[in-house]
């Protein structure tokens, strides 16, 4: 057992916090009990069935109406889902797997990105540039459309998947910028999303570069997503589907989420999260470190809190965030190397992909 210690400060009169952090080592994983301001916080491996060491992970969802976390787990050729009061796991198998080209090695790829729509949570795929809609309470997949030509690649296969509740439709950008493979069209395509239909084309939104990240604003009828090689973050009204703002972020921006309620805007960059205003003009107001290695962020508007995972780093800042968008730390959970993106569940439980260990890790209050 080995026992850490590290001082949080706050701002203002309130007076520092001591974090003390023991780990405990477990059989296949890692618990982690932290106590942060009189709470308690567990880190806890859950995990994938048809995992052999690494797994290909990166976009996952939360699906509030099931309590289920959708998991699309890459070269399993499954997509993993985890009811999230039992963390028992179904796997959804059937897809295909493929062998590209990734920084200079032959890697498999499969199902990678994932958003819960209305009764239907749609999956796309790098393997075969298709996306697929799956029933989100009997898990049976339904129609699956081709988004892409396969020989198109990478560089044209789906990446982010979002749906877009008030119009009903799915907007989908394509490329791994992160990776180096800017979009071969950088444009978000859209697809109309009916209720009981095929998804089928319904248009682009031309962008100057590849779109990274994305977040919608349901109060505002706000999409948000960033441009990583020019640093920027832009919104984009999601009926006139025009871009209505463009704001300097920073450099290789990459996670987006947002407050509604307060229009805020939260912008991964690299080791820091930075919060911009909507309402005045992006205007920076706030702005916390997290750690290298940041990547899709998330944010609950019912706590008020910001999660940040830092892969490199090997740790989850837990956020709060005043009414002035000044974040400040809660908790400083550690991880493990190489967790990155993070997503809000309920009763303030957060979790994290965990691509070495083949896992999802577990974070909550205790």
């Amino acid at each position: 057992m080995k026992h850490l210690s590290r001082r949080l400060g706050k701002t203002g009169s309130t007076r520092a916090l001591r974090i003390v952090v023991a780990v405990f080592l477990l059989g296949s994983g890692i618990a982690v009990a932290q106590e942060a301001s009189g709470e308690k916080f567990t880190v806890a491996p859950l995990a994938l069935p048809g995992a052999k060491g690494s797994v290909s992970l990166d976009y996952f969802a939360f699906d509030r109406a099931t309590n289920r976390l959708w998991v699309p787990a890459g070269d399993t050729g499954s997509v993993d889902v985890i009811d999230l009061a039992t963390d028992q796991i179904q796997r959804i198998e059937g897809f295909p797997v493929a062998q590209v080209e990734l920084m200079g090695k032959r890697r498999p790829v499969g199902p990678s990105s994932v958003s819960v729509g209305d009764g239907v949570v749609y999956v796309g795929s790098r393997a075969d540039s298709r996306i697929c809609a799956i029933d989100s309470r009997s898990l049976k997949i339904g129609d699956c459309v081709a988004f892409a030509p396969v020989s198109a690649g990478m560089a044209a296969a789906p990446d982010g998947l979002m749906y877009i509740a008030p119009t009903r439709e799915l907007w989908v950008t394509s490329g791994a910028p992160p990776i180096g493979i800017p979009a071969t069209d950088p444009a978000i395509q859209i697809l109309s999303a009916a209720p009981a239909s095929p998804l089928k084309a319904a248009g682009k939104i031309p962008l100057p570069a590849s779109a990274e990240g994305y977040a919608v604003d349901i109060h505002h009828g706000r999409f948000y997503t960033n441009l990583e090689e020019t640093g920027q973050t832009v919104a984009i009204d999601v009926r006139s589907r025009k871009i209505v703002s463009t704001w300097n972020s920073c450099d290789r921006p990459s996670g987006v989420a947002v407050d509604g309620k307060r229009e805020f805007v939260f912008v991964a960059c690299v080791d820091h999260v930075i919060v911009l205003d909507a309402k005045h003009g992006g205007r920076r107001v706030g702005s916390i470190a997290a750690g290298a290695g940041l990547d899709n962020i998330d944010y609950s508007e019912d706590l008020g809190l910001l999660y940040a995972a830092a892969a490199e780093a090997a740790k989850l800042t837990i956020a709060r965030v005043d009414d002035h968008g000044k974040p400040s730390a809660l908790a400083v959970v550690p991880t493990t190397k190489a967790a990155r993106s993070v997503v809000a569940g309920a009763n303030g439980r957060a979790y994290l992909i965990d691509p070495i260990g083949g896992s999802i890790l577990k974070v909550a209050p205790r």
